[in-house]
């Protein structure tokens, strides 16, 4: 079998002409082989990783809450499994934006509830590095060694034929860390819709292995941006496998399926909670700082996420232990976003002919032909692990009382840091089975 350094040096050979782009090219800081090792060139802003704006971040949260939001219910069934990441989705979307202009960008910036791109930049880029320092060795309650890992990583494929912005090229680079490869879209498509589909299922631990499916880029494919985001932790306190159990799970239609369900009890770390639309539980990860929260509706699904992404709703304390029940699941999802981010107003980035990505080229008339996302998510006794990846895809236009929560219908989902609730990842528990 190949290394994933062999691979990407034989998917690099596909390439054939020489790089034109408007950047210095180094090293990939995060381990990707350098063009040396490659025939890849990867093209990047010498500009130092910022340290973003800390005063920024609750207001990028909310932000990111608020469009989760929106965005949930323009995707999906009350019937059936979802799983986004709002985290993911936006920092693809706000790096896209940063190359339009005109109406183009006004459109993204309000879809993603965002009043200054240059704030939200530093936001971001203050928030990515405070997840980041959240990851690292832990001492399970069992006195042995675990890790929490959770890395996002943001990738710029770049047809080679192209001359980009370098202020276009800095900003992503000053604020995301973001360089980009140059590939040859335009006489080898497929070979470069390869080399995207390695690189994130690399920074994804292969649970994305293909975010660009066959058909996703073509000859007029100029660009791609990626982010891949990754997440594993192990629960504070598990659930212990012999309790573990077959019992009944009930579906919104009213059918049932006998699912794994594991057991906690209320002497567990868990806390209850309760707002006007649901009644849920927080679930700490080992280190305290990450957490998942799941939440019953009492009705309504879309109410009761929106009242868990509001702007507080996720570090809400308690003190109120809870004994929970809830499935074993494991599942990754596709999603097309592009019906779903015009229905929110982001229609002109899909028009080949009213698109203003300037701000990135003046080469040519750009315009987004896709946005697709796929995130995985798996629970069990020990813990959870889960991922995601964005790929915009840019084309030439041319205490106290305990309680018990038993989750035995569908229900919310939220993972998520507990300082300032970052919707790391959110979704919908229909089927279990």
């Amino acid at each position: 079998m190949l290394s994933r350094r062999e691979t990407l040096r034989a998917l690099g050979a596909a390439g054939v002409a020489a790089p034109v782009l408007a950047a210095c090219g180094d090293a990939d800081p995060v381990g990707d082989p350098p063009a040396s090792d490659s025939g890849l060139r990867l093209v990047k802003a010498d500009v130092s990783r910022s340290a973003g704006d800390a005063s920024a971040v609750a207001d990028v949260v909310a932000a990111m809450g608020a469009f989760a939001t929106d965005l949930w219910q323009q995707v999906g069934d009350t019937d059936d499994n979802l799983a986004l990441s709002p985290c993911s989705i936006a920092t693809a979307l706000a790096m896209t934006a940063n190359g339009a202009a005109g109406a183009t960008a006004s459109q993204m910036l309000d879809v993603l509830h965002v009043d200054s791109l240059s704030t939200y930049n530093a936001g971001m880029a203050a928030l990515t590095q405070e997840l980041a320092a959240l990851a690292g060795p832990v001492r399970l309650r069992d006195g042995k060694n675990g890790t929490i890992s959770l890395t996002s990583a943001d990738q710029l494929f770049g047809d080679r034929s192209m001359t980009w912005r370098r202020a276009f090229l800095t900003v992503l680079a000053k604020q995301y860390g973001a360089g980009m490869y140059d590939v040859d879209f335009l006489r080898n498509a497929e070979g470069a819709r390869a080399i995207v589909n390695h690189w994130t299922a690399g920074r994804t631990h292969d649970r994305i292995p293909e975010i660009l499916p066959e058909g996703a880029v073509d000859a007029s494919t100029r660009l791609v941006l990626v982010n891949a985001l990754y997440f594993k932790a192990p629960w504070d306190i598990p659930f212990e496998k012999a309790a573990t159990t077959e019992a009944a799970f009930h579906r919104a239609g009213g059918s049932t399926v006998q699912v794994p369900m594991m057991h906690g009890d209320a002497e567990g770390s868990a806390v209850y909670l309760e707002g006007r639309h649901f009644t849920g539980a927080r679930l700490p990860y080992r280190s305290g700082t990450l957490a998942m929260t799941v939440a019953l509706p009492t009705a309504d699904h879309d109410a009761a996420l929106a009242e868990l992404l509001g702007r507080g709703g996720l570090t809400a304390t308690s003190e109120s232990p809870v004994a929970v029940t809830m499935p074993r699941w494991r599942y990754r999802i596709p999603t097309d976003l592009r019906g779903p981010l015009m229905s929110l107003g982001l229609t002109d980035a899909f028009d080949d002919g009213r698109a203003d990505f300037s701000r990135m080229t003046s080469d040519e008339r750009l315009h987004v032909s896709s946005v697709l996302h796929q995130t995985f998510v798996a629970v069990d006794e020990d813990g959870t692990e889960a991922a995601a990846a964005t790929a915009v895809a840019v084309a030439d236009s041319a205490v106290a009382m305990s309680h018990t929560l038993v989750l035995d219908r569908p229900y919310l989902f939220v993972v998520h840091d507990t300082a300032h609730g970052t919707p790391l990842f959110v979704g919908r528990v229909a089927d279990p089975g």
